[in-house]
Formats: C-alpha cells, sequence, structure tokens
C-alpha cells in the first residue's frame, strides 16, 4: 500500500523559512512526477510547485515562484519543498501528490495525481 507523509509543518514567523519533506513508502516515484499543493481556509487547493521524475525538471506557482525549491531524493524516496520570504498568505495546509495519471507536462499544476498525502499545516504569524 502507498503511502505520502507529509512532515515540517508548524508556526513559522513572516519572513522566516521552513522545508518541508514528503516520504512514501509502498513503491518507488522516482521516474514519476511530484507535487506539492496548499490549501487555505475557504480556499480551493492551490498549486505550489512538482518535479519531474529524476528532477529533470521543475514548476512553480506563481504565488510561491522567486522564493521557493522543490527538490527529490529519490534514493529516500522523498521530496522536499523548501520556502523563504514566508507571508502570512502562505498559511494553509500543504499536501503531497504523487504520479500525475499522464505523466510530466502542463497539468501537472493540478489534480488528478494518483496519490496524496494527509497534509502538514503551515501557520504563518506576523
Amino acid at each position: 500500500q502507498v503511502h505520502l507523509v507529509e512532515s515540517g509543518g508548524g508556526l513559522v514567523q513572516a519572513g522566516g523559512s521552513l522545508r518541508l519533506s514528503c516520504a512514501a513508502s509502498g513503491r518507488s516515484f522516482s521516474t514519476n512526477a511530484m507535487g506539492w499543493f496548499r490549501q487555505a481556509p475557504g480556499k480551493e487547493r492551490e498549486f505550489v510547485a512538482a518535479i519531474a521524475g529524476r528532477s529533470v525538471n521543475s514548476v512553480y506557482g506563481d504565488s510561491v515562484k522567486g522564493r521557493s525549491t522543490i527538490s527529490r531524493d529519490d534514493a529516500k524516496n522523498t521530496v522536499y519543498l523548501y520556502m523563504n520570504s514566508l507571508k502570512s498568505e502562505d498559511t494553509a495546509v500543504y499536501y503531497c501528490a504523487a504520479d500525475p495519471p499522464r505523466g510530466w507536462g502542463p497539468w501537472v499544476t493540478r489534480p488528478p495525481y494518483n496519490y496524496w498525502g494527509q497534509g502538514t499545516q503551515v501557520t504563518v504569524s506576523s
């Protein structure tokens, strides 16, 4: 059974930084795209970043572009999201996703993905 488990969330001051991790188990995702989405209360799920299998490409949402880095360690079957210059509007539950059905392409900025984690809360205090 496949599981994606996010970690690294918590309370962070505005202007600070954090690194989220998503550890996958049950199968390898080294050749599959993985991504991060977030959802704030009362808002739709928003694309944050995605990375292609073997890190050959990446893409970022406009709201985090320039202050976020997505990376992966395929030996650990783990994807990371580093964010800095955090703002109160970054407050959300962050979800890890893996293996979009159509593989890598412009569609990775939105669902569907075949696998999702349970999410980790990030709260940015001003």
